[in-house]
């Protein structure tokens, strides 16, 4: 071959060989560019998830502290404890460079901002805890806190903000790379084939390499996506149990103040009642009509603490069987004429764990709202089976457990759900009824009764075509026990005898001057202790004391310390508990402790005489 062609053949391949050096060089410089853009993208991820951490962390505290200031109870302050350890954790990555002065700037002012609101924090819970409730107050009405807090939501907003437009840019980059990669596999494999088998060879592995680059970019892109997406739905599902641990708290604490005012009512117009039947005087019809409010209200506390999944319960076997036809009656007589009952009892059923009382109302209140569903009349179903909820179902259903339940499903031909109804169907105060026709507590209440039985409820409906309510409640394993009769409503008052001596232990006065009138009209001879200490110096001087009435949230020592410090003065004494909330001595994961006479405030004269004949007859 002459030189010069020689030449010219080989220029061709050196020009062909040097591109596809550049190529390969460009591809090498392609993959560790998207190497730090990934990084920059993990990066902007981890700030955003700490900076959101950041700002539940700091409610959290506040959280804390308010339940503290509120109640003075030590442990409202759990969740500002945990704050207090896990804010420098937390910090430490935000002050990591940003690239971005003005985002750095934020999160310097962000730190800050959150240090302030600490202090501010830790100044009121030590007035709190050295007493001084109103100089916390004066603190709390300066509303230097509310400034704090909502430059704080600021600065995390603009914060999160500015890193979502940096994300969006980073990962726009990292396409832009990935799209240059691609177009450098393709140029390359042009090249490659120009230059003939032995170069080929060289350049297949080239091509190789290239493409698992692009494999493990796309794949990383894939990662990051569905880890976007997997932190935005933990956000959402925090986002709502936060919402519902909050209202559960807040039904709580204002059921058990609320609670404590209705005591006061329905003792007082019970003991008006009785007197005035007697013929003092005649306005029956007044207190008869205040009564019926404060019984309304009594019954609104009660559906929110249910809700709250604070109520006291008592769960018992029960025979689901038995119990729906033996409420068939009942439900025919609320229903009326236009609504058909039928029932579907299944042979074989196992035994539920449950309290029958609230039970009854969980099935009225489906009922009710069933028959609401069907303006015109129509057929509700109430069908009982054993069921098995296994692993998977279990793994889908937040807080479920997997298991053996009995099954009790309520089904009407009414109008049925949107999905949108479905989805808020439990949520309190919620209501498809028109104005004064419901409270919008009657779902909620089922709800809150079956999570605090460990149960599980899962509506299953079609619009226009009807709904079915299925209750799974926890199956009961040990021996079958028969309940205590209910006491007939016709039977007359139990009254007591001057020589019984009850005492009344109660850090209200209002309720203390109350309880003690309500024993004395029933006879007894009461003695008034306005705390723990005064009840026990009580005990140390009489002898002849046969019953202690106390109140279980006291400042001293609750009501359960003080009967076991009474009990082991007096053995053989009756102690009945009453409280109007139930997260205290007695009642632990909301059902009451086996050894205990309990009355829920408010409470009528006749609930307090038939339980105190009920304790009094009880050996011990």
């Amino acid at each position: 071959m002459p030189m010069s062609l020689r030449k010219r053949s080989v220029a061709p391949i050196l020009i062909v060989l040097l591109l596809l050096l550049g190529v390969i060089v460009a591809a090498i410089a392609l993959v560790s560019l998207l190497e730090s853009d990934q990084a920059k993208v993990r990066a902007s991820l981890e700030l955003e998830v700490k900076t959101a951490e950041l700002g539940a962390l700091l409610r959290d505290a506040e959280t804390g502290q308010r339940g503290y200031l509120l109640t003075g109870r030590t442990s409202y302050l759990e969740p500002y404890e945990a704050a207090t350890r896990n804010f420098a954790a937390l910090s430490e990555p935000l002050r990591r460079p940003t690239g971005d002065p003005a985002m750095a700037r934020d999160i310097q002012e962000l730190e800050t901002v959150v240090g302030l609101k600490f202090a501010e924090l830790k100044r009121i819970i030590d007035l709190t805890a050295n007493g001084d409730r109103n100089g916390a107050r004066l603190i709390v009405e300066t509303d230097e806190g509310k400034r704090l807090m909502d430059r704080a939501r600021e600065l995390i907003e603009r914060i999160k903000s500015r890193q979502q437009a940096l994300l969006d840019e980073r990962l726009a980059n990292t396409l832009r790379t990935a799209n240059l990669a691609r177009w450098g596999v393709v140029c390359a494999l042009l090249l490659t084939l120009a230059l003939g088998a032995r170069i080929l060879r060289d350049g297949w592995r080239l091509v190789t390499a290239t493409a698992l680059a692009e494999a493990q970019t796309a794949a990383a892109n894939v990662r990051i996506r569905e880890e976007m997406r997997q932190k935005e739905a933990l956000e959402a599902q925090l986002r709502q149990s936060q919402k519902l641990e909050a209202i559960g708290q807040l039904t709580g604490g204002v059921a058990h103040d609320f609670n404590n005012m209705l005591a006061v009512v329905i003792g007082t117009l019970n003991l008006m009642k009785r007197r005035l039947e007697r013929g003092e005087a005649n306005v029956m019809k007044f207190v008869d009509a205040a009564l019926d409010g404060a019984q309304r209200g009594a019954a609104l506390t009660h559906r929110l603490l249910a809700f709250a999944r604070q109520q006291p319960l008592a769960p018992q076997p029960v025979d689901c069987n038995a119990f729906i036809a033996g409420m068939s009656d009942l439900l025919r007589r609320t229903l009326g004429d236009a609504v058909r009952v039928e029932t579907v009892l299944s042979g074989g059923l196992w035994r539920a764990r449950v309290d029958p009382s609230e039970l009854e109302s969980a099935l009225l209140n489906l009922a009710v709202n069933a028959r609401d569903a069907m303006p015109g009349g129509g057929r509700l179903t109430i069908e009982t089976a054993n069921a098995f909820l296994d692993d998977p179902y279990a793994a889908r259903h937040i807080g479920v457990r997997a298991g053996q339940y009995v099954l009790v499903s309520v089904t009407d031909t009414g109008s049925g759900m949107t999905p949108e109804v479905v989805a808020r169907a439990f949520d309190p105060f919620f209501t498809t009824k028109s104005a004064g026709k419901g409270t919008g507590l009657g779902l909620s209440q089922v709800f809150g009764f079956v999570k605090q039985s460990d149960g599980h409820i899962k509506i299953y409906t079609e619009d226009g075509e009807g709904t079915s309510m299925k209750i799974y409640l926890p199956r009961y394993f040990g021996e079958a026990v028969a309940p205590a009769p209910a006491p007939s409503d016709d039977a007359a008052l139990p009254l007591g005898a001057p020589e019984i001596v009850v005492l009344v232990v109660e850090d209200e006065e209002r309720l203390l001057r109350m309880s003690a009138e309500a024993f004395r009209d029933l006879g007894y001879t009461a003695v008034e202790a306005d705390g723990p200490l005064s009840a026990l110096r009580i005990l140390d001087e009489r002898d002849d004391v046969a019953l202690m009435f106390t109140d279980v949230v006291m400042p001293e020592m609750n009501g359960r310390k003080l009967a076991e410090a009474a009990l082991a003065r007096r053995p053989g004494l009756k102690v009945i508990y009453t409280t109007g909330f139930s997260r205290n001595a007695v009642v632990h994961n909301g059902v009451l402790d086996h050894d205990v006479d309990f009355l829920p405030k408010p409470f009528t004269l006749e609930q307090l005489a038939r339980k105190a004949r009920a304790a009094l007859s009880r050996k011990v």
